[in-house]
Order: C-alpha cells, then structure tokens, then sequence
C-alpha cells in the first residue's frame, strides 16, 4: 500500500501578549509633545509676528496705565509702514533710559527668562520704550500754535488722546520747531507733562538727541490685553493727521 506524502501540520504556537503601556507612560508623552510644540510655535510668533510688553511708567496715561499689559505688531516698521498716530514700542536710542536693573536671579529669574523667551512674559519692557509717532520723515513739527496746538507741516492737530495738567495747557511744556530727518520718527507721551520722550531729549541737550531711528522700532502696539478691565484696541486717530498728510512735508535742512 502506497502513502502519500502530507507535511506534518504546525501545532499551536505559544503567543506571549504584549505588555500593554500604561495610560499615565502615554499621558506624560503626549503632555512633552505638547508644550514642546507650543513653545517652539510661541518663540516663532515672538521672533516674527507678535510680543508682549508691560507698561512701566505713567507716559503714556490715560491710553496706557502702570502695569498694563500690550501686545505689539512686529510686522511694522519692517513689512507694514508707521503711520501718524501709531503707538509704537522701540529700544532706547541713546540715553533715555537708565542702566535697567539686574535681572532676578535664582529659580525666578530662568523662569521669567525662559517665559520672556517665548513671549508669554515680558521682562525686558524695562529696556525699551513707548511712545506715539507725531513726526514722520520729513515732517516739520512746530510747538506751539497761538492757541497751545501742535502742529505738524503746518496744520494745527486736535489730539483727543493727550492728558494735559488744565483745559488751558499747551500741548507741551517748552516751545520746539524741528524737521524729521530721513530713517527718523518724533515720538510723544500721551501725558504730554510727564514724559521723557522727543521733546524731552530735544529740549535739554545742544544736540538733536530728540529723534527714533526706525531701525529701533520694534513694532506697533494695537491692543491692551490685561487687565481685562483696560482691554481697548490702540487707535492711531486718522482723523487727527488727516490734514496733515493733504500738506507737503519740509525738506530736510542741509548739512
């Protein structure tokens, strides 16, 4: 009798089941992945698009309070221009500011740096500035009018936004006449009798020192967003400079 010749058939084989991973191993990594993500898409908004700053001083009252918190546009100057008005955010051009204070040390202090890093704080608002752009390249701005205005090429400027000691107040405390060189912006405080800004520089030195380099604008500032009881939109008043932009702007003196 013959037999065919069948190959032997596989007995079950012995399957060892996976060790499943716990749910809090998972929780964790997914946690990592997370805010390692949003802190690298924080430092790219920070880097290129938007920043955080606090005001420190009373120059910009009553737009801004001590301690408000603003967020700044750093697509201007470099993508969108400056326009009359703006509020703009920039680095001491030469002398403004004092030496800033150390900054805090220990724990504290890499906590506040690495949230200033990816622009969920701000503790270098001590370093720069805040200001609103009267003065454009070119301009002529002259101080004051024969009823307290400032002017700019000539047409006298209704400033709804300035914050004077009394109804009858010029628009600064001492009278200025200059031109905005080229690359240049004048800037003024708000609280037009307390702050250190273009007037305040241009008045107390022999040299032009009033002016901002555009190149240290770090950007526009166009929201208040805490506390929330301030929370307003920054206007830059087009209404205010719209005649001044119908006027031609004064050359530029020669050296």
């Amino acid at each position: 009798m013959t037999f065919a010749e069948t190959s032997p058939q596989p007995g079950p084989r012995s399957v060892r089941p996976r060790k499943p991973r716990s749910s809090t191993f998972r929780f964790v990594r997914d946690l990592i992945v997370i805010v390692l993500v949003a802190i690298l898409v924080s430092a790219l908004v920070k880097a290129f698009l938007i920043r955080a700053f606090f005001i420190p001083s009373e120059s910009m009252e009553n737009t801004l309070q001590v301690n408000d918190r603003i967020l700044v546009n750093e697509l201007v100057p470099s993508v969108m221009p400056i326009e009359h008005g703006d509020v703009v955010v920039f680095r001491d051009p030469g002398g403004w500011l004092a030496p800033p204070a150390p900054p805090a040390a220990g724990l504290a202090g890499m906590l506040d740096g690495a949230l200033t890093f990816v622009g969920l704080s701000a503790s270098d608002s001590d370093n720069h500035l805040i200001k609103r752009v009267i003065g454009l390249p070119g301009d002529t701005v002259v101080c004051c009018t024969a009823t307290g205005q400032l002017s700019v090429n000539g047409v006298p400027l209704d400033e709804p936004y300035i914050q004077l000691p009394d109804e009858d107040s010029a628009a600064t405390k001492s009278p200025f006449s200059v031109t905005v060189p080229s690359d240049n912006l004048w800037v003024m405080g708000d609280n037009r009798f307390n702050s250190a800004d273009s007037a305040y520089h241009f008045l107390k030195s022999d040299a032009p020192t009033g002016f901002v380099p555009l190149d240290a604008v770090v950007g526009r500032a166009f929201v208040v967003s805490w506390p929330t009881q301030h929370w307003a939109w920054l206007d830059n008043f087009p209404a205010t400079f719209a005649a001044t932009l119908e006027q031609p702007a004064a050359p530029s003196p020669s050296p």
